[in-house]
């Protein structure tokens, strides 16, 4: 009898080990693993971004994924996403042209593929590439009609240490973007304050997290995230800085993550017109930022 709960418990914990695979710890980073060969998982991400300093502004992202494991190593993903921008006494030249409340509306589709080449439980050590690509139709920060097309590029590492009671991981990436706003009905505008000729970006993103089992299913962490922006004329155009908890709860076939991350520094090549705090970038990202996700597995 004995015999037999020992390997109930040996199947159990083995149980525990292959739910988490691919599952969020984090609410902004990705891990190295991938799902199962046949797995499938269904994801609501939802993000409130708030606070640029002055008037009132508070936008929320969402984004439905449906992700499958094509083989053990190889995940592919497909995105419907949606926005809502409401913002109120506040003009930002070439980003917010006007007061607009959008209530939640499509804006968008993406596409992504991630490749496992070393697994953190099985080879000690975990490393990943990850490529996406997304069309968008929507300005995040205003909410008006803006063509976006982006391609990003990730390499993701992951260790886990204390047999799987503390999870690292760190993430370095690139991102390009063309995009090209559109002219807003019933407006006439300059181009400095809504300009509509063609825009190419270059980003350079990394991040690093820690997270740690606080009791069985239950993880709480904390991630960082640097986010930097070059345009041909300018070089440079802004950085920030953004860092903050997260909570995770896994069940066997669900799981819920939760993360705050205010941004703590940052800066560009301009801040708006009466702009008080300058120790942070205002113009395209927000003082606020608290996302949560939520996964279904299948």
């Amino acid at each position: 009898m004995k015999k037999v709960w020992a390997m109930a418990v040996i199947a159990g914990g083995m149980g525990v080990v292959s739910a988490q695979a691919d599952e969020a710890l984090f609410g902004y980073l990705k891990g190295a693993e991938t799902l199962p060969k046949g797995a499938t998982e269904l994801v609501q991400h939802l993000t409130r971004r708030w606070d640029k300093g002055e008037g009132s502004y508070t936008a929320y992202d969402s984004k439905t994924e449906v992700e499958y494991g094509v083989t053990d190593r190889f995940t592919a993903a497909g995105y419907i996403l949606a926005q809502s921008v409401n913002v109120q006494g506040l003009s930002i030249d070439g980003y917010i042209p006007a007061d607009n409340n959008t209530g939640l509306q499509f804006s968008g589709v993406e596409l992504s593929a991630k490749y496992n080449f070393l697994s953190p439980v099985k080879d000690g050590f975990g490393l990943a590439a990850y490529v996406s690509g997304a069309y968008t139709q929507r300005d995040p920060h205003s909410g008006q009609r803006k063509d976006k097309y982006t391609v990003e590029t990730w390499l993701l590492a992951q260790k886990n240490f204390l047999d799987d009671q503390l999870i690292w991981v760190g993430n370095v990436g690139l991102e390009s973007t063309y995009a090209v706003r559109l002219p807003i009905d019933g407006m006439t505008l300059t181009q400095e304050q809504w300009p509509t000729t063609p825009e190419m970006e270059i980003g350079v993103l990394a991040g690093t997290g820690l997270s740690y089992r606080v009791a069985a299913n239950w993880y709480v962490g904390a991630e960082a995230l640097y986010d930097s922006e070059y345009e041909t004329e300018v070089g440079r155009e802004r950085w920030s800085v953004q860092a903050g908890p997260s909570v995770h709860y896994g069940a066997k076939d669900w799981w819920v993550t939760a993360t705050w991350l205010p941004q703590l520094v940052g800066g560009g090549f301009e801040t708006y017109p009466g702009q008080i705090d300058t120790s942070l970038h205002l113009i395209e990202k927000t003082k606020q930022e608290f996302r949560v996700k939520v996964g279904f597995n299948f």
